[in-house]
This record gives structure tokens, C-alpha cells and sequence, in this order.
């Protein structure tokens, strides 16, 4: 099954940490319920909320590009009950990728530049 962030599933709690619980989406994919996503408000203890081999219906959340880990939501359930139908979600674009790898090299360009305007704005506060 192809997974798009936005989407509604079901699975089933396979194991929980003290940072989040683990569920089977079936296909050997698994995804993880972080202690936020779990219920709106604070969540003291997760166990509080969430059974292992509990039936959950989640969102999708993002899903990693590189490593195909999957981020879930049963808050954004919550929130769909009260506001209305799920709207289409669009996939996060991280500043970083993994096809591209030039490392610091973007800052190391603009360091000088960047050191050079601080001693300018420092120079202008010191004789004002």
C-alpha cells in the first residue's frame, strides 16, 4: 500500500515507549504515534491513552523520504471531529537532501560575509 501524509488509516499498537507508541500498518510497515500526536493537551503518561494491540485509527503526519519512517496522528483526529473534513496535506520540504551532498559548504561561503556585517553592526553601536 502506498502511504501519502494527509491520509487516514488504521492499525494496530504493537509496543509503546515512554516517547510514543508503535503501530502496525500491515505490509511490515510501521509507524509511531509521538506522546504529542496522542491526545490534545498534556499527556502525562502515554499508557494513559494507548493499549498495546489497540485498534487506532491515525493520520499520517509526514514520511521521512530517506528513511521511509512514517509520523502519525491520532490528535489530528480529534481536531477533524470538531473542524470538520481532513484537508489535503501537502508533503514537508526540508531544507536539506539527501541526493545533495555539499555538507557546510553553503555556510562556509557566507561566513566572511556574515562576520564581516556583525563587526559593522558592532563598529555602529560602539560610536553611537
Amino acid at each position: 500500500m502506498a502511504f501519502k501524509i494527509g491520509q487516514r488509516v488504521s492499525g494496530r499498537i504493537t509496543g509503546i515507549q515512554p516517547y510514543g507508541a508503535f503501530v502496525s500498518l500491515g505490509g511490515h510497515r510501521q509507524g509511531l504515534i509521538h506522546i504529542s500526536e496522542c491526545h490534545c493537551g498534556y499527556v502525562k503518561d502515554i499508557h494513559d491513552y494507548l493499549k498495546v494491540n489497540q485498534e487506532v485509527d491515525v493520520v499520517i503526519l509526514d514520511i521521512d523520504e530517506f528513511t521511509g519512517k512514517i509520523s502519525l496522528s491520532i490528535r489530528c483526529l480529534e481536531h477533524l471531529e470538531l473542524d470538520g473534513p481532513l484537508h489535503e496535506h501537502q508533503h514537508r520540504h526540508y531544507w536539506t537532501n539527501h541526493h545533495v551532498n555539499n555538507g557546510f559548504k553553503p555556510i562556509a561561503d557566507r561566513l566572511e560575509g556574515w562576520k564581516a556585517e556583525a563587526l559593522q553592526q558592532l563598529d555602529q553601536k560602539q560610536t553611537s
